[in-house]
């Protein structure tokens, strides 16, 4: 992969985020399309954005029985994505479906533990040990079930591509040197999660709400 930035097409209209997307498309590698993207424009929205060129990254965190999530990954095969997210609290019989119904081509990645929860939101919903504990055992199970890789924040990336040679790790939460972290709390910059090993780059707000995204995304390229 040339370029690891997957810019986060987060932007509920249509116009809005082609127009985003064509201003950065010098500077990124992909474009993320989220939960609040894919029900505000579904399939339509999604050929929208493919027709800019740009390898997609469906971010759609699917989790639930088996049987319905490989009937889903199977309704999204028409839309060629590049990278699809299932949740690997799902358990290793949804994964196992999820990759065998998939595309091929398509990589399935596993979300581990968001960027914006913390040990304590782990304790609150029932889970002992830390952040890092808990996406190591979940890498684990998602390597097990034959998924080509997962998401997760950048503080565990080092650690999991130890464990997991030849993984296709997805890093989001990033924040530029410098930048507000905002709702995220467990962030690291750009360079850093590409240092430690992940494949792939999710960068948000710091390009999207800058006031000139293209010069924002070539800033960050830069110090790749």
């Amino acid at each position: 992969m040339t370029n690891p930035i997957y810019l986060a097409l987060d932007v509920p209209q249509l116009d809005a985020a082609k127009a985003l997307a064509t201003k950065v498309k010098p500077h990124v590698g992909g474009v993320k399309l989220g939960l609040e993207f894919f029900y505000a424009h579904g399939h339509h929205g999604v050929h929208e954005i493919a027709h800019l060129g740009l390898p997609i990254f469906l971010d759609l965190k699917l989790h639930d029985i088996p049987n319905t999530v490989a009937g889903a990954m199977q309704a999204i095969h028409m839309l060629e994505p590049t990278i699809v997210t299932v949740h690997a609290s799902g358990g290793r019989a949804m994964m196992e479906d999820a990759k065998a119904a998939s595309a091929n081509g398509t990589k399935i990645v596993a979300v581990t533990m968001l960027t914006s929860l913390d040990h304590r939101d782990l304790a609150r919903t029932g889970i002992n040990g830390n952040a890092h504990d808990q996406v190591m055992r979940l890498a684990e199970l998602a390597e097990a079930s034959g998924l080509d890789g997962i998401v997760c924040s950048g503080h565990e990336i080092k650690a999991v591509r130890r464990q997991w040679k030849d993984g296709f790790f997805v890093v989001p939460g990033l924040r530029p040197s410098g930048k507000s972290s905002g709702d995220q709390k467990r962030v690291v910059t750009p360079r850093q999660a590409r240092d430690d090993g992940a494949s792939v780059l999710v960068i948000g707000r710091p390009i999207s709400r800058a006031d000139d995204p293209a010069a924002a995304a070539r800033a960050i390229e830069a110090t790749l």
